[in-house]
């Protein structure tokens, strides 16, 4: 089983210092009001880190034209009116494995007609839909890059769309290493596929954390460009995390 890769307390203080100001700045010019402030303590967990920064994505709006929203991840659910109760059921059971169990559930059932019960088929639909919110991530952080702009923003914009893009790659090869599964031989064959999915997953979460540690380490990251890439980053993490938390819960030969 392969672990989340571990956040340090000063990289953790300083996106939460960061979200914390980009979130003032939401406000002032949106008027966007928060239930409660962010409060940034070194000994918090990294899923508390989480927590709060998509907390805060997920009720401040980018509909303005300097920093609009990202779009849904581009993966066209299996025609199904509403999963059968024992899919309901069998999804709550390994979203509580993970560290969201809210955003996994959500994002998940709409694929329940696809999985069903099966921990193997919810590992790929976890897969799919984290490269699918990374590859549209991608394309955005690209898209605030052909903007233009110079200085240390930019530059950071720029390293950022390059880690997220590797990302994006990372999980596309842990998606294709799970697709493999259906054409696995042996019990050395499916091992193997499932570590390589694991490792890539690992792999994705590291350019993630990479990119928005970059943007905070610039002191840009309460800009409109750069904090909309953070909580997207944030966001796409989350996917990640719930990605990786299924594949190693996934049953393998022994």
């Amino acid at each position: 089983m392969i672990k989340e890769p571990p956040l340090s307390e000063a990289h953790h203080s300083r996106l939460l210092n960061s979200a914390a100001t980009y979130r003032e700045a939401i406000n002032s010019e949106a008027s966007v009001q928060f239930s409660a402030p962010v409060h940034v303590t070194t000994m918090a967990s990294a899923a508390t880190f989480l927590f709060v920064l998509t907390a805060a994505a997920s009720i401040t709006t980018f509909a303005d034209a300097a920093s609009p929203s990202l779009p849904s991840p581009p993966v066209a659910p299996p025609p199904c009116a509403a999963p059968p109760p024992p899919t309901a059921a069998f999804l709550r059971a390994r979203c509580a494995t993970t560290m969201f169990r809210v955003t996994c559930y959500e994002s998940l059932i709409p694929y329940g007609c696809a999985f069903q019960t099966s921990p193997i088929k919810l590992a790929r639909a976890a897969t799919d839909v984290n490269h699918a919110r990374l590859r549209a991530l991608s394309k955005r952080v690209k898209e605030l890059v052909a903007i233009g702009g110079a200085g240390v923003a930019a530059a950071a914009l720029r390293d950022c769309a390059s880690t997220v893009s590797s990302a994006a790659g990372l999980a596309k090869q842990s998606a294709a290493e799970l697709a493999k599964l259906d054409a696995a031989a042996g019990r050395s064959q499916v091992r193997w596929a499932v570590s390589n999915a694991q490792t890539w997953l690992s792999a994705a979460m590291t350019n993630e954390v990479t990119c928005a540690d970059g943007l905070v380490a610039a002191g840009v990251a309460a800009s409109p460009a750069s904090g909309e890439v953070v909580m997207g980053v944030v966001s796409a993490r989350e996917l990640t995390s719930i990605a990786l938390a299924l594949v190693n819960g996934m049953p393998l030969p022994p």
